[in-house]
């Protein structure tokens, strides 16, 4: 028989007045880390986790996604960038296409997609 223990949490993230209820399924959590901070960092772990009504456990988790998130963020973005300045044409001429061909074409692409 196995148990499955979860932890509820109160976050003030959705706004000042308003309380969010969190469930974490801890079963989920299943690595440790063990982590030496100075104790600036500290202090600013637990106010947040105060200030917020998350444990500063959450408060990693929450800051590690984030971090994350926003490298994906940036890799997308800078490649994205890359083909815009890569497909950019050349100074004084016209475009490939216009945007009514783009548009007919990414059409066609659909319904070539939804054929069976």
């Amino acid at each position: 028989m196995s148990w499955v223990l979860e932890k509820w949490e109160v976050s003030r993230d959705a706004g000042p007045d308003m309380h969010m209820l969190m469930c974490i399924d801890m079963s989920a959590l299943e690595r440790r880390l063990h982590l030496l901070l100075d104790q600036d960092r500290h202090d600013r772990l637990v106010a947040e986790a105060e200030r917020t009504g998350r444990s500063v456990n959450a408060v990693i988790r929450a800051a590690i996604d984030e971090h994350f998130d926003e490298q994906r963020d940036q890799v997308r973005r800078a490649a994205a960038a890359r083909l815009l300045l890569a497909s950019a044409a050349a100074p004084g001429s016209e475009p490939a296409e216009t945007w009514e061909q783009m548009l007919a074409a990414q059409d066609a692409d659909l319904q070539d997609s939804l054929r069976p």
